[in-house]
């Protein structure tokens, strides 16, 4: 990983460590559900940002260099890659 990046990344886990850690004691309390919703909405957009980052570091690093390969195969794979993560992150729940 892009040292930044990585740096950035663990830090995001922490925070999310941390976050998680928050919840648990929250519903091990019962605290209020809407005070729960806030918790669980927060360590989601935490994950967001840590994706992000991640996903940043793999183009800058793994698709890069696919793309500015030779071999279409791994240019193919490259595309695959991205098409799938989309399509992952487009799926919706019923």
């Amino acid at each position: 990983m892009i040292s930044d990046l990585k740096k950035r990344a663990i830090h995001r886990s922490r925070i999310l460590q941390g976050q998680m850690k928050g919840l648990e004691k929250m519903i091990e309390k019962e605290e209020y559900c809407m005070d729960i919703l806030v918790q669980s909405l927060a360590i989601q957009k935490s994950l967001r940002s840590l994706n992000k980052l991640v996903l940043e570091n793999h183009l800058k690093t793994h698709i890069t260099e696919k793309f500015s390969s030779s071999d279409e195969k791994l240019q193919k794979e490259a595309v695959q890659e991205l098409l799938d993560l989309y399509e992952l992150s487009n799926i919706r729940g019923r």
